[in-house]
């Protein structure tokens, strides 16, 4: 009776095991691609052009590793980002919010589009009416 207690006890000790190693590998792996996830949002202060996650320079090394552990301690995205922006300043998101001047990088292609489209309209026009004027 004991050798029978204790075989079941090894049986879900063993079929247990390789579970709770998977969730930790599952969880790593998640965990990993949520650091990529957000050190692609977030710029290189070294590599200017080059987002955290493109960059191969030691310090976006050493910030992606913030950026796990803070993962891993339990914040958010937006807390990890927060936690960014608050040691260098907003310039470090690659997509600003939109408010304040960073709107201005938002609304300004829009209103070279119209502009220049508006443009095209009136120099069709001058040129049409040129054309007219010289045909009568």
């Amino acid at each position: 009776m004991k050798f029978a207690m204790a075989a079941m006890v090894a049986m879900v000790a063993i079929t247990s095991l390789p579970t709770s190693v998977g969730a930790q590998v599952l969880s790593d792996s998640l965990l990993d691609v949520r650091t990529k996830q957000l050190s692609a949002e977030l710029r290189c202060p070294v590599c200017q052009g080059l987002s955290l996650a493109d960059s191969p320079s030691e310090l976006s090394m050493q910030m992606k590793q913030v950026i796990r552990d803070q993962l891993e301690a339990g914040k958010s995205p937006e807390q990890v980002k927060a936690y960014f922006v608050s040691k260098y300043g907003e310039w470090i998101l690659l997509e600003p919010k939109p408010r304040g001047m960073n709107l201005a990088i938002y609304l300004l292609p829009l209103a070279l589009l119209l502009g220049g489209a508006g443009l095209i309209v009136v120099v069709v026009r001058k040129w049409t009416a040129v054309a007219e004027t010289a045909d009568t």
